[in-house]
């Protein structure tokens, strides 16, 4: 059977082929085609479009279209399902999922931009994803060897860490933190914020990076509010003015100024180049 997607697989489209050919159809074939002619071509040729909009095999509602194959295909290894939240996290840029997600989108990452070739790419993926169901399979309770002296500095690390988390967090830092998350796009002040909260304004600045990320106010506003600029970048059609609107910029410029900083690209560039991803 044939198989279609976009051009220049990463990640969920280098696993869904590895899966298709492994657990589903051996001798499937896969073309790979600019977006915006995988469902024409697919029909010409009866093939089966995937990981594209208006495809039956693609992203459904928080998942991706590798867990949409295991649910389709009732494909039940428990290695497969300790895969796909590494394959999601690392294909929707949640990687909070699973802690294999960044170095997973990296090796993709760099696999994509080191090989132009689709088709040798992809070879290149099934190794990758070969060598993931080797550990999910076989490795996964396995540790790393660590010598004497590594394993005494992480029993130190943990110590630490269990130390931190020990270490109660006030109540008005959560309430701090939901009041910003949910209201980026209004102007907020650190005095009328300390006024929600409750708390004395030159103590809020005095703590605030204690329980922030080590960031002043101002450099955790501006870094949530180009955390929401990317996802609606990535994930919507608004205008950059609708944009720097909503995440609670004073105008395009300023969106525009602050986004560079921060990714050393403008707005309209980020989002040209994830087009082209």
């Amino acid at each position: 059977m044939k198989w279609i997607t976009r051009e220049r697989p990463k990640i969920d489209r280098l696993a869904c082929p590895w899966l298709i050919r492994r657990f589903i159809d051996p001798e499937a074939e896969f073309l790979f085609v600019p977006e915006s002619d995988v469902l024409s071509v697919a029909s010409r040729l009866e093939a089966i479009a995937f990981d594209v909009p208006g495809a039956e095999y693609t992203h459904y509602e928080r998942f991706c279209t590798f867990d949409y194959i295991l649910k389709k295909h009732q494909l039940t290894d428990p290695a497969l399902y300790r895969m796909a939240p590494i394959i999601r996290g690392a294909d929707t840029d949640d990687h909070s999922l699973a802690s294999q997600s960044p170095g997973l989108w990296a090796i993709s990452a760099g696999l994509a931009f080191n090989i132009t070739d689709d088709q040798a790419l992809l070879a290149q993926g099934f190794i990758l994803y070969d060598a993931l169901y080797t550990w999910a399979s076989q490795l996964y309770q396995q540790k790393h060897i660590q010598t004497p002296a590594e394993k005494l500095l992480l029993e130190i690390y943990h110590t630490y860490l269990d130390h931190q988390k020990k270490t109660k967090v006030p109540d008005w830092v959560h309430e701090l933190r939901h009041l910003i998350d949910n209201n980026l796009d209004a102007t907020l002040t650190l005095q009328e914020l300390a006024e929600h909260v409750k708390v004395n304004p030159s103590y809020l600045s005095r703590e605030f990076s204690r329980y922030f990320e080590n960031a002043s106010f101002t450099e955790y506003l501006q870094q949530q509010r180009i955390d929401k600029a990317l996802y609606l970048l990535r994930s919507s059609s608004y205008s950059l003015s609708e944009i720097a609107y909503l995440t609670g910029f004073s105008d395009q410029s300023h969106f525009t100024r602050v986004f560079k900083k921060y990714m050393d690209v403008t707005p309209s560039q980020f989002r040209k180049k994830q087009a082209q991803t």
